[in-house]
C-alpha cells in the first residue's frame, strides 16, 4: 500500500482544514519544499499536494509552486485543486507532476474527465470524490465542498465503467482533519463494489492502526496529513507498518 504524506497549500503555506472548511484552518509553516524534502528523506515515494486556493477559487492558483516542488525534489507527486480543463492537467504533467487529481469535475462533468482519462492515460489521473453522509446515502461534495451533487457516490462511479479509470481517492468530509479514523466501512464497500479501482483512503487517519485497517479493507493507498504534522507518527513508521 502506498502512503501519501499530504501537503495542503494555502497562500504558499502548509495548512490543514477541519472538515474541509476554509474558515477552520490550521497553519503549520510556510516551507512546503522543506516538508516535501523531509518526506522524501523519510522514505516516501509519493506525496499528495493540494492547491487549496485553487479548489476554493475554481481555477489553478498555485500550480506554478507545485511545479517548482516537483522539479526540485526526487519524489513522485500526485496533485490537484483548481483543475478545470485539459490544459490544467497538461500543465501539471508538463511541470513534473506524476498524477493529476480531478475533483468536482469527476462528478459534474464525467464526459470531459472520461476524455482526459483516454487522452492522458488512466495512470496519470486520479478521480477524487469527496462525500458527505445524507442519511444512508453518500453524496459527493463539490466546489471546495460548498455544494452537493445531484447524484450519490455509486451513481457517480457508474459513469466510469471498468477499464476507463484506475485511481480513486475517497474522502469522508466529516472525518477530514479530525483525527477520528478513516471510514473503513465505506472504503471496504467501494473496494468490494469496484475491484477494478485502486482506492486511496483520505480523511481521519490518526494512528498506525488506521493504515493497516485501510489496507485490510482493500485500499491501495492512504493519504496522511494532520497525523504527521502533529507528530502522531512519522512517514518511516507509516511505511514500516504497511510494508
Amino acid at each position: 500500500m502506498i502512503v501519501y504524506p499530504a501537503i495542503d497549500l494555502r497562500q504558499g503555506a502548509c495548512v490543514r482544514l477541519m472538515h474541509g472548511k476554509f474558515d477552520e484552518v490550521t497553519r503549520y509553516d510556510d516551507q512546503p519544499a522543506v516538508r516535501l524534502a523531509a518526506f522524501a528523506a523519510d522514505g516516501a515515494a509519493w506525496a499528495h499536494i493540494v492547491d487549496l486556493d485553487g479548489a476554493e477559487a475554481g481555477r489553478a492558483v498555485q500550480h506554478a509552486l507545485i511545479g517548482e516542488l516537483a522539479g526540485a525534489i526526487d519524489i513522485r507527486i500526485q496533485s490537484g485543486g483548481g483543475v478545470r480543463s485539459a490544459d490544467d492537467v497538461q500543465a501539471l504533467l508538463d511541470a513534473g507532476v506524476a498524477r493529476v487529481v480531478v475533483g468536482s469535475l469527476a462528478v459534474s462533468q464525467p464526459w470531459a474527465v472520461a476524455d482526459w482519462l483516454t487522452r492522458f492515460g488512466a495512470d496519470r489521473v486520479t478521480l477524487a470524490i469527496d462525500v458527505k453522509a445524507d442519511g444512508d446515502r453518500w453524496i459527493p461534495a463539490l466546489k471546495g465542498w460548498t455544494e452537493a451533487a445531484e447524484v450519490d457516490l455509486w451513481a457517480a462511479l457508474d459513469r466510469y465503467p471498468p477499464g476507463l479509470a484506475r485511481h480513486l481517492l475517497v474522502t469522508d468530509v466529516g472525518r477530514d482533519g479530525a483525527l477520528t479514523g478513516p471510514n473503513i466501512e465505506l472504503l471496504g464497500e467501494i473496494a468490494r463494489r469496484r475491484p477494478d479501482l485502486r482506492v486511496q483512503a483520505s480523511g481521519g487517519v490518526s494512528q498506525l492502526s488506521d493504515l493497516t485497517a485501510a489496507r485490510a479493507a482493500g485500499c491501495d493507498g492512504v493519504i496522511v496529513g494532520r497525523a504527521l504534522y502533529e507528530n502522531r507518527f512519522t512517514v518511516a513508521e507509516a511505511l514500516a507498518a504497511t510494508a
